[in-house]
């Protein structure tokens, strides 16, 4: 094991995503800040809040300034009756900065309800149809352009050049400064590329006039590469890539990385609230999650996964229906795994940071190879993927040691062990691979 680093660097944002009414009433929140600390996190990025329309979506915002009524608690077993919605919030945001955790809330602000009093008392910032009804967003599948899912619950407003934009950049600057005030330190921005970059880099640019620490997370997935591009003066601090889905086969992801590397760092995830539960794929397979939260690791300057990814759990989130009484049995627990993998981001400079990354396998190769470079300090990693599910593979020592261009006495294993590895497993000639597994190499020069 490499000595740890010398000189200082920011470790890269290691996510943990409280989903709200999972856990229900906010001082419920509370109770689950040690055990993230625990596990190495330093954020905490937690979904809409906010009193929702009449669909009841997380996403579909009715007012910014309250909270939805399943989070409040019934002022009984709580014994918060008398506490407003900010004093909740406020609360909870002490409570993380004592346990050594940051706070990041999605900020949604491209769409509201449909219902929303903003529809009534400024219909002129909306997007209208041909017959003058306010607009709902709607997205067409890319494999079939005639399916196209329209959100009826929402109501798109317009940020295009008008004398109208100017209110509505006022009206969420507000919004946002009155987070940071409640002592929320970061925005996940959904669907940030549905934004002009002019338009984020005056909300961000006036957010850090009062907080200037406040972090900007742009979520970009699916986005057309041109939408992305335009971003690029808004000062995002970081944005979420696809690595998800990779095959680790095909070029696009690698593509994606370097051409957006310089726009901001990025952030991988092996599961959202999005997307279908990880040990539901895999039938509870905890070797399947720990491959993924490793890669998610290893690949990207930032990593996060949702709550109860730790434990397995099967049901995914629903922006609608979740609810405590979906809180799950373990199928596994994988926390203390995911602890060593957080603290090897929080060690190393070239895990947390967007370097130079290049396959240096061939496509066909059964192991996958990654090559990452420090531009801070002189530090490489390298990763090594076995992408099957049944077969073990193998990679020489000798040709690692070249593609790092080190000395064999100089390669390093940081690779999380499992507890059943021998000494010969880190020391022989060829580097076994475990079906769906990876390891992981430093070298500092």
């Amino acid at each position: 094991m490499p000595s740890k680093q010398t000189s200082s660097f920011t470790p890269g944002p290691r996510i943990y995503n409280l989903f709200p009414t999972l856990l229900g009433p906010v001082e419920r929140w509370t109770e689950q800040l040690p055990e993230i600390a625990r596990m190495g996190f330093d954020w905490v990025f937690v979904n809409p809040f906010h009193l929702p329309g009449e669909s009841g979506s997380l996403y579909a915002v009715k007012d910014y300034y309250r909270l939805h009524p399943a989070l409040r608690g019934s002022g009984g077993d709580d014994g918060d009756g008398d506490r407003t919605d900010d004093e909740r919030l406020r609360a909870f945001t002490d409570a993380a900065s004592q346990a050594g955790l940051a706070v990041m809330m999605d900020l949604v602000v491209n769409h509201t309800a449909i219902d929303s009093d903003l529809v009534q008392a400024h219909p002129e910032w909306y997007v209208h149809d041909d017959d003058g009804s306010v607009h709902s967003p709607s997205a067409t599948d890319l494999d079939d352009p005639e399916i196209v899912t329209v959100w009826e619950d929402l109501a798109q407003l317009d940020y295009s050049r008008r004398p109208e934009r100017e209110a509505m950049i006022d009206y969420f600057s507000e919004v946002i400064r009155h987070y940071t005030a409640l002592g929320f330190r970061g925005f996940r921005c959904d669907a940030a590329y549905q934004l002009p970059g002019k338009v984020w880099q005056t909300l961000i640019g006036r957010a850090r006039e009062s907080a200037p620490e406040t972090r900007f997370f742009a979520e970009t997935l699916g986005a057309p590469p041109a939408d992305i591009e335009q971003l690029r003066p808004a000062g995002f601090d970081y944005l979420f890539n696809s690595a998800k889905w990779w095959d680790f086969r095909a070029d696009w992801l690698l593509d994606q990385y370097h051409r957006f590397r310089d726009l901001a760092p990025s952030i991988a995830f092996p599961e959202s609230h999005d997307t279908a539960r990880l040990a539901e794929e895999s039938g509870g397979d905890s070797q399947e999650s720990r491959f993924w939260y490793l890669f998610s690791t290893a690949f990207s300057t930032g990593v996060m996964m949702p709550i109860g990814y730790e434990l397995g759990f099967r049901r995914r989130l629903h922006v609608v229906e979740t609810r405590p009484e979906h809180w799950e049995e373990a199928s596994f627990d994988i926390r203390d795994f995911i602890g060593r993998v957080n603290a090897l981001k929080a060690e190393f400079s070239v895990l947390s940071e967007e370097g130079p990354q290049h396959r240096f396998t061939e496509v066909e190769e059964p192991v996958v190879g990654l090559l990452r470079c420090s531009q801070r300090q002189a530090q490489r990693s390298a990763v090594l993927i076995n992408p099957d599910p049944e077969s073990i593979q193998e990679y020489g020592r000798d040709q690692l040691a070249e593609v790092l261009g080190c000395g064999l006495y100089q390669l390093n294993e940081i690779t999380p062990t499992t507890g059943d590895e021998t000494a010969a497993d880190r020391t022989g000639p060829m580097i076994e691979l475990a079906p769906r597994s990876l390891r992981l190499f430093i070298i500092d020069d």
